[in-house]
């Protein structure tokens, strides 16, 4: 596939996530947590796996391809959804976006630790800068209670545990197919959930039967556009273009997760949080690689000239 057409899936992909925060920032406050993310994601591995099958692209793994498929489904489903959820629950939409867009940095800086081969001075100066705007927004000041900051604090594992999944999706592409690695993975993860649900939550399930169509409505489109195709997506690009390339692209998912949750929850952005952006934009310009390329390029073309 041509480089601008992953480039545009990325774009989209950051889109619909950005839209899936504020959207379950909604669910949660309707169905217990966890028991709302195991449904979810079970609900979404059914869908790629109809995707799939329609597409022809269903096979077995071999054992070797196992062994992704469960480190990717404790660290790209159970843990992600698990602690992004909880997190929800507790802290803002805003404050949630903004975390999350930790997710490049920490993506370019695992997968060089990962791959051997240690972080450049530009990738440290950019984890700098993304820690520093997370502080910023978050952290420094605003009065938020005690229960906003954990909840901060489940959200950064969230995006932790998901950095460390991609790392798992780039070796398991050499054999398997993203898109179904992430339908395995899905099931498996939703499975796991559910008993977790059942055991955190009893008769978290039996609330969806009292929702409304609008909650359904929102579910759904959470389920199966933002997470189905979305994860589904988002691994194929991982799997051609590579997990640190990918995560440039992580950047407008903060910026689109703070609009959406500013227009549909009524959630004030102050200065704080767009200083934080900024600052994580950087971090992310820097962490990524992007910014050392764009610098060898420009001091090239001044050499050449």
């Amino acid at each position: 596939m041509k480089e601008w057409k992953i480039y545009a899936m990325l774009v989209f992909v950051m889109f619909v996530w950005g839209a899936n925060l504020p959207i379950l920032k909604y669910l949660v406050t309707v169905v217990p947590p966890v028991s709302l993310t195991a449904i979810r994601i079970l609900s979404a591995s059914l869908a790629v796996f109809i995707i799939l099958w329609k597409m022809k692209l269903l096979r077995k793994p071999t054992k070797q391809e196992w062994k992704y498929i469960l480190l990717g489904s404790l660290t790209n489903v159970v843990l992600h959804h698990y602690f992004l959820n909880i997190g929800l629950s507790i802290t803002s939409g805003t404050h949630g976006g903004l975390i999350l867009g930790t997710g490049p940095m920490l993506t370019a800086i695992s997968a060089a630790i990962i791959l051997k081969y240690f972080p450049t001075k530009f990738q440290w100066l950019g984890l700098v800068f993304g820690l520093a705007g997370v502080s910023v927004s978050i952290l420094v000041g605003g009065g938020e209670s005690n229960g906003a900051n954990i909840g901060d604090f489940y959200v950064f594992l969230a995006i932790l545990a998901q950095v460390l999944s991609y790392m798992v999706v780039s070796k398991a592409a050499a054999t398997l197919d993203p898109r179904l690695l992430t339908a395995y993975m899905m099931m498996i993860g939703a499975v796991v959930l559910v008993i977790i649900s059942l055991i955190q939550e009893p008769g978290g399930i039996a609330v969806f039967a009292e929702t409304t169509p609008t909650f359904w409505v929102l579910f759904l489109t959470s389920a199966i556009i933002c997470t189905a195709v979305g994860h589904m997506m988002y691994n194929y690009a991982v799997g051609k273009a590579g997990a640190t390339k990918s995560a440039i692209f992580m950047n407008l998912n903060p910026l689109f997760s703070l609009i959406l949750s500013a227009i549909f929850l009524g959630e004030i952005l102050t200065g704080r949080h767009f200083i934080g952006l900024f600052l994580i934009i950087i971090g992310v310009m820097l962490g990524s690689g992007a910014a050392e390329d764009m610098w060898k390029k420009y001091r090239g073309k001044r050499a050449a000239s």
